[in-house]
C-alpha cells in the first residue's frame, strides 16, 4: 500500500510518500511548500493559491517516485491547522484568500458573541477553550462586517481535500476532529449546535456535514486524476486538524501519559474517553477537541516556537547578523538557566511584528528588567522564552493532572520542538516526568497511519488500537 500525506503548515507545508510492503513501512518527505501570511491593507491572508498549487506539484513529485507505470498510490490525506477557511460561491469556488488566524479582526468578536450566549454556556455546550481566533468568532466577524455571512466555507485541509475530490458544493464534508475546534458542535452529540449557530446569528445550512477520521470522499476527480498514479486513489479526511494527527501518531494507548505538541504553538494535553467540561476545567481554559476512535483530545494552546520565531525575523530585518534557531539553542545551552520569565500566552504576544519590544513589556508587567532587543544580545532574549515555556508547560501539566484526575509518568514531546534539547531538559526538570522524544513530523505519521487503518478496514470505522499499531509501524526503523 502506498499514501501520501500532506501535512499544512503555517510556515511551510510538507509532502510526504509512505509504503507498506507487508514488512516494513518507508516515509519519504518529496516537496515542501514554503507558507507565510499575505499583508493586504492592513490585514493579513493565506496564500490559498500558492497552496493549490503547491500541495498539487507535491502529489506529482510523489508519483515521480514510483518504481514504475504499473505502480500506484492507494490514498491522499491532508491535515494543517484549525480555525481559518475558505469562504465559497456555489460552485465551490474561494470568493477570497483566507483570512489567518492572527488578523486583528477577531479582537472584539468572542466579547460580542458572549453578549448573545454567555460564556458559560459555550463551555457547557461545546468544551472548547476560549480563544479569540477560533472559527466561531471568525465566522461572527464575517457577518458584522458584511463578509458574505451566508456564504459556504470550509477549514482549510477540508477544502484542499474537496477540490481533489472534485465533491459537489452540497456535498462538502467537515472532518470530526478540525469541526470541535470552530467551537460550534456540541461535544455529547458531536454535530453542529443549532442553538450557537441560531444565537450567533450564523448560518446553518452553511456549514458543512461532519464526518469521522478515516473517512472516504472518493476518488481523485481533479487533473491529478490524469496521472496514472492516481488512477484507483481514494481521497481520505485523516484528523485534519495536525494536533488530531500529531497524538494519532503516539503509538501508546495506556492512560498515564501527556502530550507536548511543539511547534509554532505548544498544545499540551492529555487523551479522554469523553468531554470534561466542568467548572474545573472552564476555569482554567482546557479544550475538549475531538480524537480518533471516539476519544476526546483535552488540552490547551499555549504560546510556542512562535516567540522565538517572530524574534528571528525581527533580528533578521534589522541587521546583518542572521541567527539560527541551532545557533540559538546552542547558546543557550551554554548559558545559566534564567530565574526570569514572563507570561507567554499575553494576547499582545498573539500578533506579529516587534516582538523583542511585546516580550519587554511581558517581562516589565512582571516586575523584571526588560532585556537588550537587539540581536547582539538574541541569546538573552531566547534563554528567557525558553525559560517561560517550560516553566508555563510546568504549571498547564499541574493543572491538568488536577482536573483530570490522573497522575502522569511520562510525557511524549512530538513536533519540531522535539529537536530542541536545551528546551526539553528544561521541560524536564521543570515537570519531574520521563520526556520521550516523538516523531518530529507526528503530524504526518498520524496522517498516514489514519490512511493505513481506513485501507485495511475499508471505512471509517476505525479503532484506535488500529491507528497505534501503523503508528508504530511507520515509526520503526527501517
Amino acid at each position: 500500500m502506498r499514501c501520501v500525506a500532506i501535512d499544512l503548515g503555517a510556515a511551510s507545508c510538507r509532502v510526504s510518500l509512505a509504503e507498506w510492503d507487508g514488512a516494513r513501512a518507508r516515509v519519504v518527505p518529496v516537496h515542501r511548500i514554503p507558507n507565510g501570511p499575505l499583508h493586504h491593507d492592513g490585514q493579513l491572508f493565506w496564500p490559498l493559491d500558492q497552496l493549490c498549487h503547491g500541495t498539487d506539484e507535491g502529489l506529482r513529485r510523489a508519483a515521480e517516485c514510483l518504481p514504475d507505470a504499473k505502480s500506484s498510490i492507494d490514498s491522499i490525506g491532508i491535515d494543517g491547522w484549525a480555525v481559518d477557511y475558505a469562504r465559497l460561491d456555489e460552485k465551490s469556488k474561494p470568493l477570497a484568500n483566507p483570512f489567518c488566524y492572527r488578523d486583528s479582526r477577531t479582537e472584539t468578536a468572542m466579547e460580542e458573541v458572549w453578549a448573545r450566549i454567555s460564556r458559560e454556556r459555550l463551555y457547557e455546550l461545546t468544551g472548547i477553550q476560549f480563544l479569540r481566533f477560533n472559527t466561531l468568532y471568525q465566522l461572527y466577524a464575517d457577518r458584522r462586517d458584511g463578509l458574505a455571512p451566508c456564504a459556504r466555507w470550509l477549514n482549510i485541509p477540508e477544502y484542499l481535500l474537496h477540490r481533489l475530490a472534485g465533491l459537489a458544493a452540497g456535498t462538502a464534508v467537515s472532518e470530526y476532529t478540525n469541526a470541535t475546534h470552530t467551537q460550534l458542535v456540541n461535544a455529547r452529540t458531536r454535530s453542529w449546535c443549532d442553538e450557537i449557530f441560531e444565537k450567533a446569528g450564523l448560518n446553518r445550512a452553511a456549514a458543512p456535514r461532519i464526518v469521522q477520521p478515516g473517512t472516504q470522499l472518493g476518488p481523485v476527480r481533479s487533473a491529478l486524476a490524469a496521472l496514472p498514479a492516481y488512477r484507483s486513489a481514494q481521497v481520505i479526511a485523516p484528523a485534519c486538524h495536525d494536533t488530531g494527527a500529531a497524538v494519532a501518531g503516539i503509538p501508546d494507548v495506556a492512560d498515564d501519559w501527556a502530550f507536548l505538541s511543539s511547534g509554532t504553538w505548544s498544545l499540551l494535553g492529555t487523551v479522554l474517553e469523553g468531554p470534561n467540561t466542568s467548572p474545573a476545567a472552564l476555569a482554567d481554559n482546557f479544550t475538549n477537541e475531538g480524537g480518533v476512535g471516539g476519544r476526546i483530545r483535552f488540552l490547551k494552546n499555549v504560546n510556542g516556537m512562535w516567540l522565538v520565531e517572530e524574534c528571528l525575523r525581527e533580528w533578521q530585518a534589522t541587521t546583518a547578523r542572521a541567527w539560527t534557531l541551532t545557533e540559538l539553542v546552542a547558546e543557550c545551552e551554554r548559558r545559566t538557566v534564567p530565574e526570569t520569565t514572563f507570561n507567554v500566552d499575553a494576547p499582545e504576544l498573539i500578533l506579529p511584528g516587534q516582538m523583542p519590544a511585546r516580550i519587554n513589556q511581558e517581562l516589565v508587567k512582571a516586575g523584571h528588567q526588560p532585556l537588550p532587543g537587539d540581536a547582539a544580545h538574541a541569546p538573552e532574549m531566547a534563554n528567557v522564552i525558553f525559560a517561560s515555556l517550560a516553566a508555563r508547560y510546568a504549571d498547564v501539566l499541574r493543572a491538568l493532572a488536577a482536573v483530570t484526575g490522573r497522575q502522569f509518568r511520562r510525557l511524549y514531546v512530538v513536533g519540531g520542538g522535539s529537536q530542541n534539547q536545551h528546551l526539553n531538559r528544561l521541560v524536564a526538570e521543570r515537570t519531574g516526568l520521563e520526556l520521550v522524544r516523538g516523531a518530529v513530523e507526528s503530524s504526518t505519521i498520524g496522517n498516514l497511519a489514519i490512511q493505513f487503518a481506513s485501507l485495511e478496514s475499508g471505512s471509517a470505522d476505525i479503532t484506535l488500537d488500529a491507528v497505534a499499531k501503523w503508528a508504530t509501524l511507520l515509526t520503526e526503523p527501517a
